[in-house]
């Protein structure tokens, strides 16, 4: 497995646990009550924070670990990879312009500030995730 691929299985480990851990901090805050009442903004950018920190340090122990199994092969790669990235790249853009779209329906229609955040969230989210999933693919299937 190379540098990018472990790169991509780090990202799609970790936004998982990530997204259900900002979703229980938010209903635990919310305690019943509205949703749009929880303070949510500190508990996403940690969130961020966090999932940005999460898969570098994951990231980092995988390669460690590859490089002692193939020192040779821990950090290379070639045109194929630079290729896949483009490609995962292009699925990322549509999902985030998909909720791009979402975000100014809510804003059309005058949604509560924690709505329009929280779906722009989730389609970065859904947008990291779709766009591993085909990087992933195009690892193992080769692109079309």
């Amino acid at each position: 497995m190379v540098y990018e691929e472990r790169n991509v299985w780090a990202g799609l480990i970790i936004s998982p646990i990530v997204l259900v851990a900002y979703v229980v901090l938010v209903l635990q805050q919310a305690a019943g009550g509205p949703l749009t009442a929880v303070d949510w903004f500190p508990l996403m950018l940690w969130s961020i924070g966090g999932g940005i920190v999460g898969t570098i340090l994951l990231s980092v122990a995988w390669g460690i670990l590859a490089g002692m199994r193939d020192p040779d092969g821990v950090g290379r790669s070639d045109i194929r990879d630079r290729d896949i990235g483009r490609m995962g790249a292009r699925v990322e853009q549509a999902f985030v312009a998909i909720a791009g779209l979402g975000v100014i329906v809510l804003c059309g229609i005058g949604a509560d500030v924690f709505w329009i955040a929280n779906t722009m969230f989730l389609g970065f989210f859904v947008a990291a995730v779709v766009g591993g999933i085909a990087r992933v693919i195009a690892y193992r299937r080769g692109l079309v």
